[in-house]
């Protein structure tokens, strides 16, 4: 079970090692240096990633479910502790914690920083955190395409009936998947940073927030984030392309493909962009009924800053703390909603929603009549029982996630409600959270060592929808 395992992650972390040697260039170009504190870090990762790679070389036709769990738990825990290094030589971080963190949040697509003065930083480190939001990216939409369905995690069963071109077997699945959702990533990265520098930044800045967006990440180069260039015509290239992002990237595949029909997956992103539209329309004339903006300028913050929180970017534009209390908990609302499957998005997400509300329903209707056959249905599509099952394990489950992080961040000495919109913020990969000291004006140092590492786990557990790491903790997943 170990040698399939072993050698694709040592394949990962040598593509790992490859993305800090491109770092490394750019940082020796632009310091006119011969040296480079990342031919270190990428030195370190090749070495591990190709003895991985080549002792435990050999054709894989097929991976087990048991190798499919193992593979993701192990690859999403090595990654970020050898993606932290470069952090740690370039004394960027105090220590390996926040290292750590930094390096969790930039792969699981967070975007929470211990980074007090992000502007100070060499540009080698910025460059690096959003080459790890894309290697993030990337990596939880192959997951999310590829692995989940095959793992029949969170209902996410229910999308291999659209992928009927595929054989039951990961391999061959993920080898006719992998090159198109690369060409369509890298295409729409490109075509954000161009559309970035029109709308007036720098290109550095472009392609760095061009990374984090499609990525729905929200790392940014600057300390107050997207307020910095306080430009509408940059608010809109983002936000569009925030919602770019958290549609599925197989949806652009099969528009590419011109073998659009109208699916479970096209309905759930009608019913993100439907969300989306009550979110914005019904905070911004909340903000108008309160004198606090005009109609048009409330549009413009609330619909960059919800849009943002549901995709889980964390890109922010304003201080919508400052907008009341009841936004502190809609942005929590927000948080939770989460974009589509098979995007970059985290959180939730809508299709499970769709699910629950749909099961909710079918229960009111029993309730009152227990004889009577309801079939649970996310408009015309028959959800199965075994799929309905998996989505409410993994909604219970990842509450429960919350729940307990949170009381561990309370043992810690950490007041309820900042523990808890830490724990939302990380475990929805959403960033900021609804309190000042880690909301769009805050960041996550001030925390304590162990509070970090519980919060990188909740990352980690968040992106990895909490079932996937939960099974390989279990005594039935090493029995023979």
């Amino acid at each position: 079970m170990w040698q399939v395992v072993l050698m694709i992650n040592g394949y990962f972390i040598s593509i790992l090692g490859g993305a800090m040697l491109v770092v490394a260039g750019y940082d020796m170009y632009i310091n006119l240096s011969t040296w480079s504190p990342f031919i270190n870090s990428a030195l370190f990762c090749l070495f591990i990633g190709l003895s991985l790679f080549l002792s435990n070389r050999s054709s894989i036709d097929n991976i087990s479910v048991r190798q499919g769990y193992l593979l993701t738990v192990v690859s999403w825990v090595v990654m970020p502790i050898l993606s932290a290094i470069p952090f740690m030589l370039y004394g960027s971080t105090d220590n390996f914690h926040d290292a750590l963190f930094e390096a969790v949040s930039g792969l699981s697509t967070t975007g929470a920083t211990i980074l007090t003065n992000i502007e100070a930083q060499p540009k080698a480190i910025l460059l690096w955190r959003s080459v790890l939001t894309v290697i993030g990216g990337v990596g939880i939409v192959m997951f999310a395409v590829a692995l989940l369905p095959f793992l029949g995690i969170g209902g996410m069963q229910m999308f291999q009936r659209e992928n009927s071109d595929f054989t039951d077997k990961f391999m061959p699945k993920f080898h006719y998947i992998a090159k198109r959702i690369f060409f369509v990533y890298f295409f729409l990265c490109s075509l954000c940073a161009v559309c970035l520098y029109w709308a007036g930044m720098g290109w550095f800045d472009a392609v760095n927030h061009a990374m984090s967006t499609i990525s729905t990440a929200g790392f940014s180069t600057k300390n107050t984030s997207i307020l910095y260039f306080d430009n509408a015509s940059v608010e809109a290239v983002i936000s569009v392309f925030m919602v770019i992002g958290a549609l599925p990237m197989t949806f652009y595949i099969v528009l590419l493909q011109n073998k659009f029909r109208h699916s479970l997956r096209t309905e759930q992103v009608i019913s993100f962009l439907k969300v989306l539209f009550v979110y914005i329309l019904g905070s911004s004339l909340w903000l108008v009924h309160k004198d606090i903006y005009n109609f048009w300028t409330a549009l413009r913050y609330t619909s960059f800053n919800i849009i943002s929180i549901v995709t889980s970017t964390g890109l922010t534009s304003i201080n919508y703390l400052n907008w009341g209390v009841l936004f502190q908990t809609l942005f929590i609302i927000f948080a939770l909603t989460g974009g589509c499957t098979g995007s970059t998005s985290g959180s939730v997400k809508i299709f499970r929603w769709q699910v629950v509300w749909a099961y909710l329903k079918q229960s009111i209707v029993t309730a009152v009549d227990p004889n009577r056959i309801v079939p649970i249905k996310v408009k015309q599509y028959t959800i199965s029982p075994s799929a309905v099952s998996s989505v409410m394990v993994f909604v219970v489950a990842f509450f429960a996630t919350i729940f307990m992080a949170t009381a561990a961040l309370a043992f810690l000495g950490v007041d309820f409600v900042t523990a808890f919109s830490a724990v939302v913020a990380c475990a929805t990969n959403s960033g900021p959270g609804v309190v000042p000291s880690i909301g769009p004006d805050g960041n996550f140092a001030w925390f304590s060592d162990g509070a970090k590492d519980i919060l990188s786990a909740t990352m980690l557990l968040g992106r990895l929808e909490v079932l996937t790491v939960l099974v390989v903790f279990t005594r039935n997943f090493w029995r023979k």
